[in-house]
């Protein structure tokens, strides 16, 4: 019996020491793979300074005045970051709750969660903690399964890293730094971009059940996909409801009926080509890439906008610039409309262009197609030139634009050549918003749909300028001859005699409509009603090289030539520097450069770039504060008088219906409409105290244009966007666009009240008149 005994104890003693021996050489196995995989012998480690350091791509952040993200520039990863105090609770609850419940409680290994993955093959939930997760995402990528033991040393580099980075960071850090990381597919990397992809919001304004879905596509983005696979990722999201509910983040009602919400999904993908102001943002993109040529980094290599996480802060704002795309597709597409009706076949066999001989449509045609975007890529390819044509008579499917479609696109088929001529058919626009004291652009439209028409007509584009052109004649004169808007001149046709003013022959333009009143007008319905027979005189008085000077002082950097010609707008010009040089009469003789961008920083917040006005006297405030008068008396009862009407129902013609207006807005405003030669272009520029803004509507080809001017001119073209944008902007109180009268300056030199002169001359007629009755 005692033998018996004395065995068993022997035996329990050697089973005790081979445990301890097995859990030594085990505990030692561990330390030593842990050292290896330190050392970096199962493949390279992250250096101390890459894990201080990250290296993730940053998108760079386009953010408007008011603090709204206009838009990203990126290649890959479309990632803007957001520190862990902008994380709703929400989301950290539901992180934690479904990925790693004892995340407070361990130094980057869940031993229990480790033995449990061990003991269930992991049937029972993975091992992996957030930290660990982390690591995967920023060292070491894709898990290797065709490999088991690279899928072990792989496991063991991430235990290594995620300790390491417990020990760099705290735990607030790792969330953001995780949530940060991740891709959530449809390029919305990180958890900001999701937010706003997938639920059009930033992170902060996430509710629980949003988390949740967020939270549940940490599992596989590509698999759990609220855009895929809809019923899918709402039984995931309930998943995460019921861990947050069993980690007592919620309760069981608010569990429950959470739950019974639909998935509401914003969908919002975000693109170069899509959002708010996409011509802005190509523009801003252009100016950015000069910038960084003259601006290194401090080590010398040249920032990289898709890759640096810069922030570009400009001076756009969202809501008004939102206003003024809304403004131009509400017009545009009535505007259009019109265009069809009037360029049918029956109508016209040459449509979309008029009065051109077939010639003249086959050298526009010519032209593009070679500078068209299938040209080149097959030149690129080698083709020769009669493949590459036989491709522009073939047909094909393809998506274009239209204005009657749902997302205005529609799937067609035709050729290449047709489309060609069927984009020529589209009228085009663009508009420009600046507040005249600082220069600072508030909105910006570059045409009507960036994703079709990718030409920007504010800052690209240039057109004659037609009648917008005059203000200048008459700033000139006013400022040499200290002309008053109440001085009068004949209303007959006029000739500027050959060789004066360099120009060869007799200059001699007749008004728009053929007709002269014969007697003399005052100069301010000469330019209320865009008579040429004044502005011609005035042109002659002061010389074109005046003009010309005093544009240029405006900000006009154009080319043009000195002749009298440019008095009727001749001179091409683009809406940008149009509405730049109106400011100045708006800002009291002050010019102000056009700036939209305020200040650009790093994505460690160091100030990279910070604007400096640009600003010029160019006008006393006499002469500004005449001009403004003058170009008030366009929208009181000149061109631009239609801004004013009250909307008689029974009287409405279809040309109200279609161009949009009476429009009621009764607070001062001074303006001038502009029309070219055949109605190719319509202008209109418009003031209020605060807020330059210049609208141009016209065909890509200048043989694209309305018969007539009921349709053609600038009041009807162009006008209407900006009565829409002004309505929609005063509808906003906190933007504070004024309705206040201009300010008059003190002790203003030039008479600018007509009606005293007026009552005067006609007192010296009455007297006169009695005279003539008088029997001597």
């Amino acid at each position: 019996m005692a033998q018996k005994r004395k065995a068993k104890g022997n035996n329990f003693f050697r089973f005790i020491k081979w445990f301890w021996i097995l859990f030594g050489s085990g505990l030692l196995v561990a330390v030593l793979v842990f050292l290896l995989a330190g050392w970096g012998v199962f493949g390279e480690m992250p250096t101390f300074e890459r894990l201080e350091n990250p290296q993730t791509n940053l998108a760079t952040e386009i953010i408007s005045s008011d603090g709204l993200t206009l838009g990203k520039y990126y290649l890959d990863d479309n990632r803007t970051p957001v520190p862990y105090d902008s994380l709703p609770q929400n989301l950290v609850d539901a992180l934690i709750a479904t990925e790693d419940a004892r995340y407070y409680d361990h130094a980057g290994i869940d031993a229990r969660g480790f033995l449990r993955a061990l003991a269930f093959l992991g049937k029972r939930g993975g091992a992996s903690t957030i930290s660990q997760q982390l690591a995967r995402q920023l060292f070491i990528g894709v898990r290797d399964k065709e490999s088991t033991t690279n899928a072990i040393f792989q496991k063991i580099k991430e235990w290594v890293i995620a300790t390491r980075l417990e020990r760099n960071y705290t735990k607030e850090e790792i969330i953001a730094m995780y949530l940060n990381i991740y891709d959530f597919g449809y390029a919305a990397d990180g958890i900001r971009s999701a937010a706003r992809i997938y639920f059009g919001k930033e992170p902060s304004g996430l509710r629980p059940e949003e988390s949740a879905v967020l939270v549940g596509m940490l599992k596989n983005s590509s698999y759990y996909n609220p855009i895929r696979r809809e019923e899918l990722v709402l039984n995931r999201r309930n998943t995460v409801l019921g861990q947050m509910a069993k980690y007592e983040y919620l309760t069981e009602a608010e569990k429950d009926s959470l739950q019974n919400l639909r998935m509401d999904i914003n969908f919002s993908p975000e693109s170069h080509r899509e959002g708010l102001g996409t011509y802005f943002r190509m523009y801003l993109q252009r100016w950015l890439n000069r910038w960084i040529e003259d601006n290194p980094k401090p080590d010398g290599s040249k920032y990289n906008i898709y890759l640096d996480g810069l922030k570009i802060f400009t001076t756009i704002d969202s809501r008004m610039q939102r206003n003024a795309e809304e403004a131009v597709e509400a017009h545009m597409k009535r505007l259009q409309a019109e265009f069809f009706v009037q360029n049918t076949p029956e109508r016209n066999p040459t449509t979309p262009f008029l009065d051109l001989e077939t010639f003249e449509i086959e050298r526009i045609m010519e032209r593009a197609i070679k500078s068209s975007a299938r040209w080149r890529a097959m030149k690129r390819q080698g083709k020769s030139e009669n493949e590459i044509r036989a491709s522009f008579r073939e047909k094909t499917e393809m998506t274009v634009f239209d204005w009657n479609s749902d997302s205005y696109e529609k799937d067609t088929i035709m050729t290449p050549m047709d489309s060609i001529r069927y984009y020529k058919t589209f009228l085009r626009a663009a508009m420009m918003s600046m507040e005249p004291q600082t220069g600072h652009i508030k909105a910006w439209v570059g045409g009507v749909d960036f994703k079709h028409f990718q030409y920007d007509n504010v800052y690209q584009g240039a057109r004659q300028a037609g009648s917008t052109f005059k203000p200048f004649v008459y700033a000139a004169a006013i400022d040499q001859l200290r002309y008053s808007p109440c001085d009068s001149l004949p209303d007959t046709q006029y000739c500027i005699e050959p060789l004066k003013h360099g120009n060869p022959e007799a200059w001699c333009p007749k008004n728009s409509d053929g007709k002269y009143s014969l007697e003399k007008m005052t100069l301010k319905k000469g330019l209320a009603n865009s008579v040429n027979t004044l502005t011609a005189r005035l042109i002659d008085q002061v010389g074109p090289g005046s003009v010309v000077s005093i544009a240029k002082s405006m900000g006009i950097t154009r080319e043009m030539v000195e002749a009298p010609a440019i008095a009727l707008g001749t001179p091409d010009m683009n809406v940008y520097e149009m509405v730049g040089a109106y400011g100045t009469f708006a800002n009291q003789g002050v010019y102000v450069k056009p700036v939209a961008i305020a200040r650009i920083e790093d994505k460690n917040g160091t100030v990279l770039y910070e604007y400096v006005p640009e600003t010029k006297d160019v006008l006393s405030k006499d002469v500004a504060y005449t001009m403004i008068n003058l170009m008030e008396g366009v929208t009181q009862y000149g061109s631009g008088g239609r801004l004013r009407h009250s909307f008689n129902k029974e009287n409405t013609v279809y040309k109200e219906i279609i161009t949009g207006y009476p429009y009621e807005l009764n607070n001062p405003i001074a303006g001038k409409t502009g029309t070219t030669q055949n109605q190719s272009d319509g202008w209109f520029m418009g003031m209020v105290p605060n807020l330059v803004t210049g609208v141009w509507v016209g065909g890509e080809e200048r043989s694209t244009h309305f018969r007539s001017l009921a349709y053609g001119q600038g009041a009807s073209m162009a006008l209407p966007i900006w009565a829409i944008y002004m309505k929609k902007n005063y509808q906003n109180e906190e933007l504070g666009v004024s309705t206040d009268a201009f300010e008059e300056p003190e002790d203003l030199s030039i008479n600018v009240d007509c009606t005293k002169i007026l009552e005067e001359r006609k007192e010296e007629r009455d007297t006169e008149d009695d005279l003539d009755d008088l029997d001597f």
